[in-house]
């Protein structure tokens, strides 16, 4: 299993937020460049990048993430805000690995079609979970959909994984959803990448153990509760 670093962008800046709300941002670091080389010197160079500016139709860290891509031997996962084919291809010509794609992706599934044909394992849908439920733009709208019946849908397409993210738990240090982690992971032969909560190496453990392609680690690392040299020597990229 891959640990992936979280790197959340918002007006430039390196931030964490609990629970996936906004108002609670507990962590805001001014040089994100900065942060994404420390990481990868401690040997974790496949990183997850989020422009929340863009996911919530505030702004773009489009400059940004382009500078990051610049980063001698950075492996990039980067999302938020991406809703057409111009903003994936933007993405990858930057020469990010894979772009991750949210609100649409849940929202208009002929769309998630076309792309992922177009773009064959290049795209990770993110599936962004409150209790069971799939919830989107920004974590602010929660959809009828269950993250079983996306699972469903998402099985058949060319994708390079899909994301879950518990956002009830995330960023608040006290552990993974263990039962939300193993229902996706035994219900879907897409490639797994977990997110919330992520507190201990047991946690990581668990979700290796659970069969997750990868993790991405955020506010345990930021705080110190893990550490990146012992995480790269656990979990290589």
């Amino acid at each position: 299993m891959k640990v992936f670093p979280a790197l959340d962008l918002r007006e430039g800046a390196c931030v964490q937020l609990v629970g996936g709300r906004y108002e609670d941002e507990r962590i805001r670091l001014p040089e994100p460049l900065a942060i994404a080389e420390q990481w990868a010197a401690s040997g974790l160079t496949a990183q997850h990048v989020v422009d929340l500016d863009a996911a919530m139709g505030r702004g773009s860290n489009f400059e940004l993430i382009a500078g990051l891509s610049k980063v001698p031997g950075l492996e990039l996962q980067v999302g938020g805000g991406v809703r057409d084919e111009a903003a994936i291809e933007r993405l990858l010509e930057l020469g990010i690995t894979r772009v991750v794609v949210g609100t649409r992706a849940v929202e208009d599934a002929a769309w998630l079609e076309t792309v992922a044909t177009r773009f064959p394992l290049r795209l990770v849908v993110a599936a962004d979970v409150r209790g069971t439920q799939v919830v989107t733009r920004g974590w602010t709208q929660t959809s009828a959909l269950s993250i079983e019946a996306l699972l469903a849908r998402l099985s058949p397409l060319p994708l390079a994984g899909v994301l879950v993210t518990a956002v009830h738990v995330e960023g608040q240090l006290q552990g993974i959803d263990a039962a939300l982690m193993k229902s996706v992971c035994s219900s879907t032969t897409t490639k797994v990448i977990a997110s919330g909560g992520i507190t201990t190496m047991e946690d990581l453990r668990t979700l290796s153990g659970l069969g997750a392609f990868a993790a991405v680690v955020g506010m345990a690392l930021y705080t110190g509760r893990l550490e990146a040299r012992a995480l790269s020597q656990e979990f290589p990229s």
